[in-house]
């Protein structure tokens, strides 16, 4: 049996506190958090999980934190409000520039895509 929590199928082989980490917005911290407020062995194996197990850290996670889709959609809302109100970073995200001070002369290829080759000028012949 898969342990599915919001839409997610957990890996049955990791330990409960790496299985989590695939859930997104949920890191290695945040994991251990919510396996020790539940009272689970951060140790045990996902498919060693009881369903009572599983119900517990699906109500934990649906009453205190958020993830998955309405995490992506809260932070593109956040992006959305900085292109808006047109400060610096907005304005960064627009033009598909790293934001957070990076040398952009000759890295940042991840962020600006594929080079784009520009022709020279022809010379007119005389």
């Amino acid at each position: 049996m898969s342990v599915r929590i919001s839409g997610v199928d957990l890996p049955k082989s990791k330990r409960g506190v790496i299985g989590l980490t695939y859930l997104y917005g949920v890191g290695k911290s945040l994991s251990k958090r919510i396996l020790c407020s539940i009272g689970i062995d951060e140790n045990k194996k996902v498919e060693s999980w009881s369903d009572d197990d599983i119900s517990k850290i699906r109500k934990y996670i649906s009453d205190h934190i958020k993830i998955e889709g309405e995490l992506r959609s809260e932070i593109q809302f956040h992006i959305k409000r900085l292109m808006d109100i047109g400060c610096y970073v907005g304005t960064r995200h627009r033009k598909c520039l790293p934001l957070r001070g990076q040398k952009t002369k000759n890295n940042c290829r991840t962020r600006k895509g594929r080079k784009k080759t520009v022709a020279n000028k022809k010379k007119v012949a005389t």
